[in-house]
């Protein structure tokens, strides 16, 4: 990572194929002896059919469940005894998995992918998938269905994003298409999508480039390319939901809470990065307009909230979230929230809270360099969602372009009623 023009750093890097399609993206940095492995698979919940909803995430499960050389949790072992950490996670546009280790230990973790990429089909019986089903659906239970608030981003997207729509449906998927997922459900979905021409596959820290890309045509090269792996489904839609949704939801919770949800712009375009510098503006931090409107001026909120999910499937998701400080202000809460988002629209940000939003994003991106996974993780993003990983280079800058004016535009264009979705959580007995 060398100094950039301005305030960014820029992150160099090399980008070639594999003969079978495997994306490899490497970025030395020698001053620690660590080395961060990332790998991205082009497949999310987005990628679902109609009734098989969750087959993304479950898989991310079942891939630390063995491979044809490797045992069932023995990928948690190997890492963990070379003093490294690992974790692979589930999201609408990809799922992706990753390490970081000493660097020495660099070829054990592209063994230990290259096998479950190639060879997890080996392993993979129905003992395993019902077993890994049953975790699936207890952390459905556990963080969606019995957790206060849990259903709130399901409705959101449910109501933000039309039924058909790939968005429609969250990555934990339903118990309905979880229980009615076959082994051969499961096996055409590994076969389909963890091939290597449907992967990025980052390294960044202290090694020897020359050796890795050896280690890496030696474990993933013989690994067959899938010639039919299908597109993404269309995600066009009108850019607002065109007219206001409400719903009231009464749920075991300590407190009435509201959640907002807006149809955005896709990552990627400059109207995402206005609206992105907006909901900083809005309510990051207790410097923003809405946390002194509704949490230190009125005494209304506990907390306040606004962010924009960084989707590319034709559009994007705005949420945001407020909890009452006292039972039965909720009405007013709601109305200070939209007037505070409606001043914004009106007129565009002050100079100190330009100064404030481009500080705030400054330190946040610097602060996520500094770490090779992160470095990694963005190169793989880049590469996956938009075949450009030079854009992580470029997302600073973007960013601190924004003017006050594209702010006010953005928030007059997005956060209106009849692009607003507003769920209000109150305890059960009270609605």
């Amino acid at each position: 990572m060398t100094a950039g023009n301005g305030q960014a750093p820029t992150v160099n890097f090399t980008d070639e194929r594999l003969s079978n399609g495997l994306r490899l993206i490497m970025s030395r940095d020698p001053l620690a002896p660590v080395v961060a492995v990332n790998i991205w698979y082009n497949v999310g919940s987005r990628h679902e059919v109609p009734g098989q909803t969750g087959l993304a995430h479950l898989f991310e499960h079942m891939m630390f469940q063995g491979s044809r050389n490797v045992g069932k949790a023995e990928h948690f072992r190997l890492i963990s005894g070379a003093g490294g950490t690992l974790n692979g996670t589930t999201w609408v546009d990809r799922t992706n998995y990753f390490e970081t280790v000493p660097s020495h230990h660099l070829e054990l973790v592209l063994w230990l992918e290259a096998d479950r990429m190639g060879t997890l089909l080996d392993a993979l019986g129905q003992e395993t998938l019902d077993n890994q089903r049953d975790v699936v659906k207890n952390e459905k239970r556990q963080s969606y269905d019995n957790r206060p608030y849990g259903s709130s981003s399901e409705k959101l997207q449910a109501a933000v994003f039309p039924e058909g729509h790939p968005y429609h449906h969250s990555t934990i998927g339903s118990m309905k298409d979880l229980d009615a997922a076959s082994l051969e459900d499961v096996r055409a979905f590994f076969r389909t999508y963890y091939a290597p021409n449907n992967a990025v596959l980052s390294i960044v820290g202290d090694f020897e480039p020359d050796v890795a890309r050896a280690w890496v045509e030696k474990h993933f090269g013989p690994i067959p390319a899938n010639p039919n792996t299908p597109a993404p489904p269309d995600g066009a839609l009108p850019p607002h939901i065109g007219a206001e949704v409400r719903q009231v939801v009464p749920d075991r919770v300590p407190m009435s809470r509201l959640y907002f949800g807006y149809r955005a712009p896709p990552l990627g375009t400059p109207e995402f990065d206005a609206l992105s510098m907006a909901t900083i503006v809005l309510a990051q931090g207790k410097g923003s307009r809405l946390y002194n409107r509704l949490v230190r001026g009125k005494e209304l909120a506990q907390d306040v909230g606004l962010g924009a999910y960084e989707w590319i499937g034709g559009a994007a998701l705005a949420m945001g979230w407020s909890t009452a400080r006292n039972e039965g202000e909720l009405e007013a809460l709601e109305e200070a929230y939209h007037e505070g988002v409606a001043s914004l629209a009106r007129e565009p940000p002050t100079e100190e809270e330009m100064t404030r939003a481009r500080a705030t994003v400054e330190r946040d991106e610097l602060e996520s360099l500094q770490r090779v996974a992160e470095r990694a993780d963005r190169l793989s993003m880049y590469a996956t969602l938009f075949d450009r990983p030079r854009m992580m280079n470029d997302r600073l800058p973007s960013l601190l372009a924004v003017t006050p004016e594209e702010i006010r535009e953005a928030t007059e264009a997005i956060l209106v009623p009849e692009n607003r979705v507003v769920l209000s959580y109150v305890p059960e007995g009270s609605a």
